[in-house]
C-alpha cells in the first residue's frame, strides 16, 4: 500500500501567488502545479479552489478536458506504447494489449504499488524497431506480448528486490 505524501501548501500557495488573476490564467497555472508535482493531486485541487475562489468544478472541468493534465500520480516507471503508423501496421495495438494485461491496469492508470503507469502515445520515432515501447526514456522494440511481458517482469523483479524482499 502506497502512503500518501504529505504536500506542503505554501508551495501551492506561491505557485496561485504568481497569477494576479488566476482565474484567468487557468491553464497556466495547472501546467505550474502539474510541473511541481507530476499530476493535479485532489488535495491541491480543493486548495486552489479556496485560495483563488475558482470554483471546484470548474477546475476538474479544464483539468479533465486538456489530455496534458494528469489526475492521477504517475507510476516510477512510466510506459509510453507508440502508436505510429509504423508501430500500428506492425501491431502495436498487441503491444497496447500486453502493457494493459502485464500491468492490470486500464491506460492512463497506475498499478496499485505505484510503480508503473503507462499510456498510448502517437510517435516515439523509433520507426525502424516498431512496434516499440519506451520504459523512462529507454526504447524496446521489435516487441510481441512475451517480450513486453518479460521486459515488465525483469524491472518488477529488480525492484522487488532493490526493496530486499
Amino acid at each position: 500500500m502506497k502512503i500518501k505524501p504529505q504536500i506542503d501548501f505554501s508551495v501551492v500557495d506561491e505557485i496561485i501567488g504568481r497569477y494576479e488573476n488566476p482565474s484567468e490564467s487557468l491553464i497556466s497555472l495547472l501546467q505550474d502545479i502539474q510541473e511541481e508535482y507530476g499530476y493535479l493531486p485532489t488535495d491541491v485541487m480543493v486548495r486552489i479552489s479556496e485560495q483563488a475562489g475558482i470554483p471546484l468544478s470548474r477546475l476538474m472541468g479544464v483539468a479533465t478536458f486538456y489530455s496534458q493534465f494528469k489526475l492521477n500520480a504517475p507510476g516510477k516507471y512510466k510506459v509510453l506504447v507508440c502508436m505510429g503508423t509504423a508501430c500500428h501496421v506492425n501491431n502495436g495495438e498487441r503491444v497496447a494489449d500486453a502493457v494493459a494485461k502485464t500491468l492490470g491496469v486500464k491506460e492512463g492508470e497506475t498499478t496499485a504499488d505505484g510503480l508503473f503507469s503507462w499510456e498510448e502515445v502517437a510517435c516515439l520515432g523509433c520507426c525502424s524497431l516498431s512496434p516499440v515501447m519506451m520504459i523512462n526514456g529507454q526504447v524496446y522494440g521489435k516487441l510481441d506480448g512475451k517480450k513486453v511481458e518479460q521486459v515488465i517482469n525483469d524491472i518488477r523483479k529488480a525492484e522487488l528486490e532493490r526493496a530486499g524482499q
